[in-house]
């Protein structure tokens, strides 16, 4: 029997390695499962180029648990170790400048591990000791035992071992007992395992008998060792991509389509990247990729290797080009990244471009489910808009869809205002801005619906791509206004009688959390809607990218403008301005001469004052000024109440402002109810 001491320069190195190594120490079982099917891969290798000359037999490595002696045990028959290859490759690992590399990535702990490939000593993670019994493949081999309680010193002996290959076996420490559960190592098994390319058998299967399940004789298989991206793509049909994807992801809804990874130069990478059925809720959707190394699981977070918006994608990417550091977790940043993240993309945007090329009516049929997609990529990554701009896709309220260029040429003889700017109509709901959307069409002009969730932010988007474009909502001004073709027509109503009539509405329109209200008189023609309700474009897309952008809560804080516009060419309009007059002309009379009185008074005031220094202006003039401003908030406070007086009892003017809240989804509760019962009086 031999004895010694690992070769590190310090007695700390393996509390380092179970504390802070590695970031999960569930993968111990992938390092010494990869390990087996590595030195099983190596064995076939010499094997075919008849270095080995012996016969390879049933290859299948096999994971085994004893809970009675608290060990669990991973066999192979690959190529074994002798005892100098055990000296070398476990007592020897390169540690002559641990110490060094400790102190210097102390903060990093993972980084030791990346410089050294320490996959075997994970096992110390969840092992008080472990025990190697390997025997080489090369002829009369002598089989050996390695052992280690977890200190830098092992035991190295002679024993028998009939058959090539090795065992490791780990006794599990106590507070690790979770890995002698049947359950725990299926499941990381399953995790990490189900795909590489050698057999791996845990227990065995079961079947119903004598109404229990029982163990058979036949090896259960965890592992498909040919999944579907090792395939060459020729070879398979949309089914097999289908039942692959419920492999992957079981009870998902159908995916879309497929791209099929498989590129050997300057990199290595193979793969099939799926795009799932994505309308909603973009976080939901993350961590779907999986990453492999030679078949090997290695993380579901592939942020580093493919662009943000990628990660929306399901599927599987493979490539041992990848740099990873040993808890194969964390991705390196290097240009090899980079370069593979540039040929996903361009795979990506090459695959929606041929769909939409070979069959524009499926592209559009799939168009909702992609818009959430290839938006999020066109808004984060620049180079993806550049590719996407010729298959993305504007959908109308019509369900008609455009290329950008075609949707440009269908609008710009009518929807070009005055300044030679495009303007793009959109709503957001079909049925909460109708009766917007049955204007702009009577116009004759085209109206897109933006209602995905990432439609706000592209709006934006575009404006910055398209040239001498902007975007309105259709509901954000009057018909008129959206595309000003000519100066608009002033209202004919002279100002005490825009001004009255507005401060007539203004004074009943309702008090609604965080909403403020403007009221503004236009001449909008008779054959428009007396009363309407629109909302700043500008303001409201501020709100709504404030959900978005950080840094914008300044605009998520404010209220909800509104103005309510009043036709003053309406024939309802001028009934209520004609009936205010009537009602209101006596009690007026007296106040809006002392106004206007008070209004001369001040403005001779100002002049007077305006012409004398600032220090000249005596306290008595000061005062005088006051009292007059004063005197004319009070005479105008008299005006609008004698004025809202009279618009509380105005039952047409209560229900013109409650069709226009009502044509807003913002009349409810007690004041829909009024509205009803007022209808119906109104009607009787």
């Amino acid at each position: 029997m031999t004895k010694g001491n690992i070769g590190v320069t310090t007695e700390n190195i393996f509390p380092v390695i179970k504390k802070f190594l590695y970031s999960d120490h569930e993968i111990f079982l992938r390092e010494m499962v990869s390990n087996a099917v590595d030195a099983t891969q190596k064995l076939k290798t010499l094997a075919e180029r008849g270095v080995f000359k012996g016969e390879l037999g049933d290859l299948t490595v096999h994971v085994k648990l004893d809970e009675a002696k608290g060990t669990l045990t991973i066999s192979d028959r690959g190529l074994g170790m002798t005892e100098e290859e055990i000296d070398k490759y476990i007592n020897q690992i390169a540690f002559s400048g641990v110490t060094d590399f400790l102190d210097k990535y102390k903060d990093n702990a993972n980084a030791i591990i990346g410089h050294f490939g320490l996959g075997f000593y994970s096992s110390f993670m969840v092992s008080k000791k472990v025990e190697i019994y390997s025997k080489s493949y090369k002829d009369g081999a002598q089989a050996v035992k390695w052992s280690c309680d977890g200190s830098p010193s092992y035991e190295l002996e002679n024993v028998e071992k009939a058959d090539r290959g090795t065992d490791i076996v780990l006794y599990i420490d106590d507070d690790c007992k979770e890995f002698l559960e049947r359950n725990r190592i299926q499941s990381l098994l399953s995790k990490y395992c189900k795909f590489m390319p050698i057999p791996i058998a845990f227990g065995k299967k079961t079947e119903w008998k004598d109404g229990k399940q029982v163990d058979t004789d036949e090896d259960n298989i965890i592992n498909n060792v040919e999944p579907l991206w090792t395939k060459a793509p020729s070879t398979l049909k949309d089914e097999d991509y289908k039942k692959f994807y419920q492999e992957l992801y079981p009870m998902q809804d159908e995916p879309l389509f497929w791209i099929h990874l498989n590129v050997d130069y300057p990199f290595n990478l193979t793969g099939i990247l799926y795009f799932p059925r994505i309308k909603s809720n973009i976080d939901l959707q993350r961590n779907k990729i999986q990453l492999y190394c030679n078949q090997v699981f290695v993380t579901d977070q592939v942020e580093g290797i493919v662009p943000d918006f990628l990660t929306l994608l399901h599927g599987v990417i493979d490539s041992p080009d990848i740099p990873l550091n040993v808890s194969r977790s964390y991705l390196q940043s290097d240009r090899d990244v980079k370069k593979i993240s540039t040929y996903i993309t361009k795979k990506v945007a090459d695959r929606l471009n041929g769909i939409f090329k070979e069959n524009r009516k499926e592209y559009e049929s799939k168009w909702d489910d992609l818009k959430l997609f290839i938006n999020y990529g066109m808004l984060s990554h620049e180079d993806f808009y550049d590719r996407a701009k010729d298959f993305a896709l504007m959908k109308d309220v019509d369900g008609k869809y455009f290329t950008f260029e075609e949707y440009k040429q269908l609008i710009k003889d009518n929807q070009t205002d005055k300044n030679g700017d495009l303007v793009y109509l959109y709503a957001t709901n079909k049925e909460d801005q109708y009766s917007y959307i049955e204007a702009a069409k009577a116009k004759g002009y085209s109206v897109l619906l933006l209602d995905g969730q990432l439609d706000v932010p592209a709006v934006s988007m575009l404006e910055q791509k398209f040239e001498k474009s902007h975007f309105m909502r259709v509901d954000s001004d009057i018909i008129d206004r959206l595309i000003v073709k000519e100066d608009l027509k002033k209202s004919d109503l002279d100002h005490d009688d825009s001004d009255n009539l507005s401060a007539a509405f203004r004074s009943q329109l309702p008090k609604i959390d965080k909403v403020e209200f403007g009221v503004e008189v236009q001449s909008l023609g008779e054959s428009n809607q007396p009363v309407l309700i629109t909302q700043s474009e500008y303001m409201r897309r501020m709100k709504d990218m404030s959900r978005y952008q950080s840094g914008m809560n300044f605009y998520a804080q404010m209220p909800d403008s509104y103005s309510l516009v009043l036709n003053s060419d309406h024939p309802l309009i001028k009934g209520i301005l004609d009936d205010e007059k009537q009602h209101c002309a006596e009690e007026l009379k007296p106040v809006l001469s002392e106004l206007k009185g008070q209004q001369a008074r001040l403005s001779i005031l100002h002049k007077s004052q305006s012409e004398k220094k600032p220090e000249e202006v005596t306290q008595e003039e000061k005062d005088d000024l006051q009292a007059t401003e004063k005197a004319i908030n009070e005479q105008r406070t008299k005006k609008d109440n004698i004025i809202a007086a009279y618009a509380k009892g105005n039952k047409v003017l209560h229900q013109l402002i409650d069709l226009a809240l009502l044509q807003n989804g913002m009349l409810k509760g007690a004041a829909l109810d009024a509205f009803v019962k007022r209808s119906v009086s109104l009607i009787k």
